[in-house]
Formats: structure tokens, sequence, C-alpha cells
């Protein structure tokens, strides 16, 4: 079930982007129908498990035909409707529908996923259910499933890394189906062809055939490559196109433009986001360009920047290519440098679904901005660049630079705009913002007034933009700095609080639309599909399953910060949690008496210590001493908990409705966890503390630990 998990979090991001607004609907809806299978387990009636192949069916057909009618009909609209504007997520916006022939309302596009994807999950869960209701030794029968559990994350892991597409994900995981299927003796015909088909419809090869280009799946979504137009598309949202740099084109290479004209050096670059070269490509065309250290996240896309830009700049010997979170790479540089650039790093994907961060989440932080001051050279700038609709993402960026760097950053945009307050929208436009050690450019500016940008900047490179006008004939543009208006209000984005992209700290009406909606549709498909109608939950369970989301999602984050937001890094965490649950369970079986409110106690001790210890302190210390304190803050309440689930599992009279009630209560963990937009991560294992506080109320039936 948990690779089954994995497997469909992935692929039905990439083929219904929407779903990626609201942090976890795969997740969430995988957790109620795995409850709602167990609560049934007393049912003999297989009839869920039956209908499990032709429910991946419908759900992968859905998806398909979401995808394909976003393609190829443009009158077709999804509304999302975000009045506030008070979030931005890159990637997703919708079309007009006021010109749409077609429009469907997000709300219901994740409402019919949702109860969908859950419907699916009920079969298995009826299976583990009955698993655990026939089995005498309950810690043995958990200690299996936990075992089944690691399993599962290392399998997708090894997928993941060997680059396997969705196929082979699906055909592992509908064999385990067609096994259960055969088992019962109900794998007809039609059931075993179901199977078959759905995972041929998952098959990149067949999107290749249609004519979608090189279709491959990365490790974190699915990369699309036209090798025609050299554009590259991520869960089928536009992401870069691989340009020539002997022909015209975006300023990639500004910085290095601007700090050659102002008599500054650029041999030393550092590039976060590399993708596939094109930032690459225009550096290399000075020659004063001495080293390039490339860092990209995706090893996909930056195989295909490797293999298919026009210029090859990752095979120039003054390149270093590195793969890893740009933030981890920031934290660990030896080197310093003249020029670090953040290239259009907006990933479009959040960094997993247990949390509302993004990939580069960590890279736009007060914290990181110190990072970046640290690696500098002595004359040294820092350039950012980006679509940044808004423009208090803008202002954010350039007041915190300003607090980082100690001086108020340049800003530069491309089409030109005259000033950039709260409320601008800056639409498509490029907006370029110069940290750091600017006062050579400020000089020119002030004495010039203007840089003069050719759109040919490959072959101007002989003139000096700050002394020679360009021809209007030409197109060439007057770059000036821009006035940003101070916003002393706005807050900054930190590393316990990394939401560039939210307005203020609060919960967006986007994601109060999508508490609401995940928790309605929860409550109905549980009152509806539960036996007899009735939420018979264990409270204890409930809260327990609850407080322990909060727990990985902490955790996850947490390392995250320290390790670096590489899928690596969130599959060894998730395997990690995996094994000390393990470990909690074996010792709960094996000592003779569990002195339950020790464990709560020592929880609660380690809870408290989470929540006042900032992890970022431990960035700058010895990489092993950091790694081992953070993991230990991290992990270490997880054994405490999982030692009072296992006593409370152990004790429950009736299993199946237990782990039925704790799967349920990981879905209020989810939700709570958006309250991270409001509070920030470290108060999260606050919101934990209360829920383990609440499982307190109730002890376990028959427990004398209590």
């Amino acid at each position: 079930m948990l690779f089954l998990e994995l497997a469909c979090i992935r692929w039905f991001a990439a083929y219904v982007v929407f779903l990626q607004f609201f942090t976890n609907v795969v997740l969430f809806a995988a957790f109620v129908g795995v409850s709602i299978g167990c609560a049934r387990a007393r049912e003999v009636n297989d009839r869920w498990l039956a209908r499990a192949p032709m429910l991946g069916f419908v759900a992968v057909v859905g998806a398909l035909g979401v995808s394909w009618l976003y393609a190829t009909h443009s009158g077709f609209a999804v509304d999302i409707a975000v009045p506030d504007r008070g979030v931005v997520f890159f990637g997703s916006e919708s079309r007009d529908t006021d010109l749409a022939d077609f429009v469907v309302p997000l709300e219901m596009l994740v409402a019919v996923f949702f109860v969908v994807v859950a419907l699916l999950f009920v079969g298995p869960g009826w299976v583990l259910g009955r698993a655990f209701e026939g089995e005498p030794e309950r810690l043995v029968a958990y200690a299996l499933n936990i075992a089944g559990s690691l399993a599962g994350v290392a399998g997708f892991a090894l997928v993941s890394w060997l680059g396997l597409p969705a196929e082979v994900w699906f055909a592992a995981a509908f064999s385990v189906f067609g096994w259960l299927l055969a088992r019962r003796g109900i794998l007809t015909r039609g059931r075993g062809a179901a199977l078959l088909v759905t995972t041929v419809l998952t098959s990149a090869q067949l999107h290749v055939w249609l004519g979608a280009g090189d279709v491959r799946w990365s490790p974190y979504y699915q990369v699309r490559h036209s090798t025609h137009t050299g554009a590259i598309a991520v869960g089928n949202v536009a992401h870069q196109v691989m340009a020539d740099a002997q022909q015209p084109g975006p300023p990639y290479a500004l910085a290095q433009l601007l700090m050659r004209d102002a008599g500054g050096r650029a041999a030393d670059v550092l590039v976060i986001g590399a993708g596939s070269g094109n930032d690459l490509a225009w550096s290399l065309l000075h020659d004063e360009v001495e080293r390039i250290d490339a860092v990209e996240i995706d090893p996909v896309i930056q195989s295909i920047g490797r293999e298919y830009h026009p210029n090859r700049p990752y095979a120039d010997p003054r390149v270093s290519a590195y793969l890893d979170d740009g933030r981890h790479f920031l934290e660990n540089a030896t080197r310093r440098y003249d020029v670090v650039t953040y290239a259009v790093v907006d990933s479009l994907i959040l960094h997993s679904s247990y949390s509302s961060i993004r990939l580069e989440s960590y890279l736009f932080t007060e914290e990181a901005f110190a990072a970046i001051a640290r690696v500098l050279d002595d004359d040294g700038v820092f350039v950012s660049y980006n679509y940044f609709r808004q423009g208090w993402i803008a202002q954010r960026i350039v007041e915190m630079a300003e607090r980082a760097f100690g001086r108020r950053p340049l800003v530069l945009s491309y089409p030109v705009v005259e000033r950039i307050g709260e409320d601008t929208q800056l639409g498509q436009g490029m907006t370029v913002i110069i940290a750091g050690h600017t006062e050579r450019i400020e000089r020119e500016f002030a004495e010039h007034g203007a840089f003069w940008l050719d759109p040919l900047h490959s072959r101007s490179l002989a003139r000096n933009g700050f002394t020679t006008a360009g021809d209007p004939r030409q197109g060439a543009v007057a770059l000036r700095p821009i006035a940003v208006d101070p916003a002393p209000a706005l807050a900054h984005a930190s590393d316990d609080w990394p939401f560039l992209y939210v307005r203020e700290p609060s919960v967006p009406a986007l994601y109060i639309r999508a508490i609401v909606l995940m928790a309605g549709c929860a409550l109905v498909l549980l009152y509806l599909l539960m036996p007899g109608r009735r939420l018979a939950f264990d409270p204890r369970m409930f809260f327990l399953g609850a407080s322990f989301l909060l727990l990985e999602t902490s955790a996850v984050v947490h390392l995250a910060l320290v390790f670096g937001s590489t899928w690596e890094v969130n599959a060894a965490v998730f395997f990690a949690v995996l094994l000390i649950v393990l470990a909690a369970n074996i010792y709960a079986m094996r000592a003779r008496h569990v002195d339950v409110r020790r464990h709560y106690a020592a929880l609660f001790v380690m809870l408290a210590i989470g929540a006042l210890v900032p992890f970022d302190r431990f960035l700058r210390e010895d990489v092993a001493l950091a790694g081992a304190i953070a993991a230990l803050l991290a992990l270490a309440p997880m054994f405490f908990a999982g030692v009072v689930f296992a006593v409370s599992l152990r004790s429950a009279m009736r299993p199946d409705l237990a782990i039925a009630a704790n799967i349920a209560g990981s879905i209020l963990g989810g939700l709570a966890e958006y309250a991270s937009l409001a509070l920030g991560f470290r108060w999260l294992l606050v919101v934990a503390a209360v829920f383990y506080a609440a499982s307190m109320l109730r002890p376990p039936a028959g427990s004398r630990a209590l």
C-alpha cells in the first residue's frame, strides 16, 4: 500500500497539476480508503477488493482525460478563484474563465479524484484489517506490517534512483493486486485486463508515440522534452527552453555583463538552479569566466542539458556540475564567488506530500541570504531573477537581501516597469534583483543613467553597455534601476516560516478551501461506508495518528533543511522513521512491563526541546555532529510515540478498528499541517503535543500502565 501511495502521489500530480495546489490530496484519500477498509475487516464480502482494478482504471483515465482536455482544448478551463492574491503557485495560472467555453471549479476536480482514489484503497485496507483481525499476536502483525512498509519505501526509492518509468511502478503494485485477487479466487479475465490496461495507460512510452517527445520520470516529477524546440515541461507545466547562446534571448548573463562593464570581476561563478544549462552557456561567452559551479537538484533535467543543449555547456572544462539542493550546497561551500546566481529557481513541485513547502523554499529565507553573503567574494554580487508575478514577492526578497548584505539591492526589469509596490502585478515580466557589493554598478548607473541591453547579447560583448547607447531600430532596451517601495510590515521568510509565495503568516483562502473540501469528503465517505454508518473509532488511536503525522512532517522539513531538500533525504527520513517505529514495537513486545506514563513524559520533553531549539543553528557546525544532533531531535520523539502506540494497539478491544482510527487520525494531522502557514514549523510540535495530550484522556481498554 505504501508503494502504491507513493506511485499515485507522483503520477497524479503529473497529469492533474491542479492537485498540487492542495498539499496532500492523494495521500489523504489513500488514508481515508485504508481506514474504511480496516473498519470493514469483519465483513466476509470481498467486493471492495474486487472493485479495485476498475477503480484504478477510472482514476487513471480520468487524470489522462483532464490532461488531454487542458492540452488540446483552449476553451476548457479550471476555475481556481484566488481573489485575495495571498498565495502564488508558479505554473498554476488559470485560463481566462470568462473566455472559456467549459469551466470546471477546482473544488469539483479535487473532490472527484479524492473520492475515486479513496475508494481504490478500500480493498487493500480491508485486506490489512483482516490480517490484523486474524493474527492473535498483534504486535507481531504490526512488526510485519512495518517491515512491508520498509520494503515499499525501499522499493520506490530504488525505482526513483534507477529512473524507471511509471508503468514499472504500477506493474509492480498491480501484480500484488492480482495476487490478492487470485488468492481470494476472484481474479477474473475482466479484472486482470483492467489491471493490465491501466498499467499500459500510465506508460510514458504511450505518450511518446502520441507525439509528446522525450518523456522521462525524475525522482521529483515527469519531465517532457521536445527534441525539436528544446522546450522542457514538468508535470504538464512549461518549465524552461534550451536556447542557443548565439541567438537572441533573455539576459541570462546580465550580472556578468554589468560586472564587466562596471570594472568588476566575474571569474568565479555559482549558478543555483542550473537546469539544462542556459545560464552556463551565456556565462561561458565571457572570457573572464574561469570557473562555474553549476548546482541542479533534478538529475533528469541536468542530463537532458548534457545531451541536448546546443552549446554543450556542461562539457566545458570550466563547468563543475553538482547534483544537490542549492541551500545544502551553500551551507557546505568552501569556495568564494564573484557572482552567485539564482537562475529562475521555481521547482513547480512541493517538497513532499507531507508539507506545504516547495523544493526551493529554503533558498528564499533570511538565513539563506546570510549564507550567500558568506560565500561572496569581497566585490561579489548576488543576482536572483524570475517571473515573480506579484510585487510583494519582489519586495520581500529586496527587504531580506538588504538585511543580509547591508545595502539596498538594485532591481531591474525586462520588459521595463516604472516602480514596484506591494500590489504591483508583474505578470510574466522578468524581475532581476542584484544584491551584495553593487557599488561599482550603482556608480555607473548614476553617471550614465542606463545600461543599454542589445537583444543580441552574445554579439555585443565588445561594447560597454553603460556608455554605448543602443540603436532603437535594432530593439535595444535601456535598463534603469527601479524604485521598490519599502514594505516594513511584510513578514520576512525564515527557515521556520519558509513561505516566500505566501503574502503573510496566515492560512490563505485557497488552503482553507482545501481543508474544508478534504475534511468534508473524508467525513462523507467515512459516514457512508463505515459498518452501520457509525464512526466507531478509538479516540486514543485517532489522536495518536494525528500527532504522529505531525512528527513525520516536522522531521521531513527540518532534516531537509539540514541535509538538503532532495528525494534521497526524503526517502532516508521515511525509512528511518519506520525503523524507529519497528524498534519501538520490538521493545514493547519484549519488555515485561511498559510504563506508558514515562514514555509520554519523555515524548513531551523531546517535543519541547524540538520546539525551542531552531534547527538552522546546526547548519554551520561540524557536519557529522550537526547531522547527528538534528536527527536525534527530529526522530527521537518517534521512539517514545511508537512505544505508546504499540501498547495501545496491544490493549485495544478491536485491532482492526484501532488501526482504522489511527489512519483516520492521520488525516486530522495532515490538515493541521496547514497551521504551519501561520505558525511556522517549530510550533507544529506544540500542536502535536496537544494531540498527544488528547490521546491520554481515554486509557486503552485493559491497560494497567495508566
